[in-house]
């Protein structure tokens, strides 16, 4: 099972990386999003994926589920929803402003 979760965490990050070097900033935002989805299967993974109880101790149980790893995860999910929520804001401006979304467009390369 951590095998398959680490090849889909494979995939999304070689989406993300493909997605950040377009020139389109929508399919850059698009990209560090899936960044950050795969950083998140990355860092379930490594936490081992174990089942077990809540970790709560009470008599009886000895086989406990780390919290950590989703501790970690529940921050990073409300980080990247944020930075997601800023760069789409900054894409939506800037496409108002410059009447363009292309990159190279907006660096002011003139060959392109």
């Amino acid at each position: 099972m951590e095998i398959i979760i680490l090849i889909l965490a494979g995939i999304l990050f070689a989406t993300a990386i493909y997605n950040l070097l377009q020139k389109q900033l929508l399919r850059i935002i698009i990209g560090t999003a899936l960044l950050s989805h795969g950083a998140h299967l990355f860092i379930l993974t490594m936490g081992k994926l174990k089942r077990g109880q809540p970790p709560i101790i009470m008599e009886g149980i000895s086989d406990y589920v780390d919290p950590l790893p989703q501790a970690l995860i529940l921050t990073s999910i409300v980080i990247s929803f944020g930075v997601t929520s800023l760069l789409l804001v900054l894409a939506y401006r800037t496409a108002n402003e410059n009447n363009s979304d292309d990159m190279a467009q907006l660096r002011g390369d003139e060959h392109e």
